[in-house]
């Protein structure tokens, strides 16, 4: 999934808007099988069809026509009701604004390749740091009601490491000042093991082990992709807000 991301973040365009909505249409297929607690209804494959056009459409009609496709899917979803409608509202949300802010970084020039690498360095070598970490020196219990398995330890190494690995990208790619780097990466660090832990918390709450079972011994595409969760949306604010909407990735790496 890695060198296919990969390939697909450096062609950009159709390509890139294409294997993203079908990865996050393929997270939402978990999350609506998870919120619903039953296999998935006519509806459900809609609403999973909806999250994958979202993402194809936008380098035909843009931000905006993806955004109404997200809406005419929550609508889609009150009007079918059932126990769980706000929590497949709510799953549409947030896997729409993965997927929008996610374009929106790419954007159409190479800024756009080196801003998903910048945040993909952070969050992966988070995410492996701390695993490592955790499991080797071990020790006092991060949240234990939410995942019994993270520790300070674990946390902190994570932290250190992705923060890190994102300083040296940074220094790397570009000239602006290395301090930036720094907080970005610390910031995007912190998010990305928030994203894990409130994936965790849905899941405990669903009295769920695992997302889904796509990739054997590890899970689902929503356990390999939490951690990108609330990062790749500060990306979009952070660059959004310095270099506006159409130069999210120019906005986010040169100051």
């Amino acid at each position: 999934m890695v060198a296919l991301t990969a390939t697909a973040l450096y062609i950009g365009s159709y390509v890139f808007s294409a294997v993203v909505g079908a990865v996050f249409a393929g997270a939402y297929r978990e999350w609506e099988t998870m919120v619903m607690r039953a296999p998935i209804t006519p509806v459900g494959m809609l609403l999973i069809g909806l999250v994958a056009l979202s993402g194809l459409v936008f380098p035909l009609i843009g931000a905006m026509g993806s955004i109404g496709i997200i809406a005419v899917a929550c609508l889609i979803a009150i009007a079918a009701r059932g126990e769980g409608m706000w929590w497949r509202v709510g799953g549409l949300v947030v896997f729409g604004a993965i997927i929008l802010s996610a374009l929106l970084m790419r954007g159409d020039t190479i800024a756009g390749v080196w801003a998903g690498v910048y945040l993909g360095t952070v969050v992966w070598m988070t995410d492996s740091a701390a695993f490592f970490t955790g499991r080797q020196i071990g020790g006092e219990k991060l949240a234990p009601d939410i995942s019994p398995s993270k520790t300070w330890s674990g946390a902190l190494g994570g932290l250190a490491l992705g923060t890190s690995a994102g300083l040296l990208f940074w220094i790397f790619i570009n000239d602006s000042p290395w301090w930036i780097g720094l907080v970005l990466s610390l910031v995007i660090s912190v998010l990305g093991q928030l994203g894990d832990l409130c994936e965790s918390a849905v899941k405990r709450h669903f009295r769920v082990k695992d997302s889904g079972d796509i990739i054997p011994g590890h899970g689902g595409l929503m356990d390999r992709l939490d951690s990108l969760t609330f990062g790749v949306m500060f990306v979009l604010l952070v660059g959004a807000a310095h270099g506006g909407f159409g130069a999210v990735a120019e906005g986010l790496l040169f100051w």
